[in-house]
């Protein structure tokens, strides 16, 4: 089974990209969505623990959690090494169930991929990517998102331009969604066909 990790920055279009490959009938996993998952089981006492007051409701809350971690930006690694080794448990679990199941073909949403140097075992890595402009718009026009809560997040993720120097596939995500499903459809079909470099 070919397995693909998906990352790119924020805003980049990781969510719109992987959506493409669900819609072509590809397995998809998403680690945004663990956490979302975690934060509300697994993760929450230990979280709560390092951040007191972010549990409400049986769950972490993610605003009062983003508050905390931007008035102190060096807690992001305290609070990785608690979530980050939950959400790779279900990502083995997730490739184990795929590949048992016979695709030819699984993809792993993973947004600081190259930041965490952890090894996935991915045999190749998509990289979604648009221009600064477009990326800083997309960002600021979600809820809740401020400059400063951006810098935070872009402090601690790497250039655009090296995360494409790394990548094995390209998504420009600046152009109309069509065409990007379009990008999607080529590369699954390329591999389901055994025709892409390996």
């Amino acid at each position: 089974m070919w397995r693909i990790g998906l990352t790119g920055s924020i805003a980049t279009g990781k969510s719109t990209v992987l959506q493409a490959f669900a819609y072509l009938g590809v397995p998809v996993f998403s680690a945004d969505q663990a956490v979302t998952e975690l934060y509300a089981g697994d993760a929450v006492a230990p979280v709560e623990a390092l951040f007191p007051g972010t549990a409400q409701n049986g769950g972490i809350d993610k605003v009062a959690l983003s508050k905390a971690l931007t008035a102190d930006p060096l807690r992001f690694s305290r609070l990785e090494t608690i979530v980050h080794p939950m959400v790779r448990a279900r990502i083995a679990r997730f490739f184990d169930i795929t590949e048992a199941q016979g695709y030819a073909l699984a993809v792993v949403e993973v947004p600081l991929l190259f930041e965490s140097g952890f090894d996935y075992g991915f045999d190749a890595v998509g990289v979604t990517w648009v221009d600064t402009a477009i990326q800083w718009q997309r960002a600021l026009a979600r809820p809740a998102m401020s400059k400063e809560k951006l810098d935070t997040i872009l402090v601690r993720q790497l250039p655009q331009a090296e995360k494409k120097a790394w990548g094995s596939y390209l998504f420009d995500t600046s152009m109309p969604i069509a065409k990007t499903l379009e990008m999607v459809a080529a590369l699954v079909a390329a591999i389901r066909a055994k025709d892409v470099k390996l």
